[in-house]
């Protein structure tokens, strides 16, 4: 039975915790009547003011405003242009952590998704990175600052898949090298054996 977490889950303090809690969850997308779904298997943790692989390392900018706010709602931002990542911000306000979506495994609206990401098949390519699925799912800057918890355009669902502790496994966050020590913390998730897990490149220093 499916339930649209609520505005409570977003509030917890542990931005780590949350990004383990979010495997296993269904993000959703009801785009000009069309919905599609994907199950989150990949997932990163970026912890405010003093993680340096964070936005909200240099303070509160135009971009980074909503991390700010209360947990539940969307960040959303354009990286390098081309793509559209989508993350979750998290805890109480004034306090700016978020979870970066990194891959989803496809649910529903494999048609829509497939033509938005103009493919003729489905491969694991679909949704593996945090660009492919936010076009894969239409998510793009008219999300940002959407809350997750009301059932319109943009929200997240819990459908009873669970994701016991020795599938759930970790590694340094990709493409962070920039953030010094802090770019080899434990704080990527993912799903053991899915195939749709992004083939990042991991920052080693």
């Amino acid at each position: 039975m499916s339930q649209i977490l609520s505005a409570d889950f977003f509030l917890q303090q542990d931005v780590v915790a949350v990004a383990k809690q979010l495997l296993g969850k269904v993000l959703v997308t009801d785009i000009n009547g069309e919905i599609t779904a994907g199950m989150i298997v990949e997932t990163e943790a970026y912890s405010g003011h003093l993680d340096k692989a964070c936005h909200a390392r240099s303070g509160k900018t135009k971009r980074t405003s909503v991390m700010y706010h209360e947990g539940g709602v969307a960040y959303v931002y354009l990286c390098y242009g081309i793509h559209h990542l989508f993350n979750v911000v998290t805890n109480i306000n004034h306090f700016p952590d978020a979870v970066l979506v990194r891959a989803l495994e496809p649910l529903e609206g494999l048609d829509v998704m497939l033509r938005r990401r103009v493919k003729p098949k489905l491969t694991h390519t679909l949704t593996s990175g945090p660009g492919s699925l936010s076009k894969a799912m239409a998510i793009d800057l008219n999300q940002y600052g959407r809350k997750l918890f009301t059932g319109k355009n943009i929200w997240i669902e819990d459908r009873g898949i669970e994701v016991t502790a020795d599938k759930i496994k970790s590694t340094p966050r990709i493409g962070v090298a920039y953030a010094g020590t802090d770019a080899m913390l434990p704080w990527r998730f993912y799903m053991d054996g899915n195939k749709y897990i992004s083939k990042g490149k991991i920052s080693y220093i």
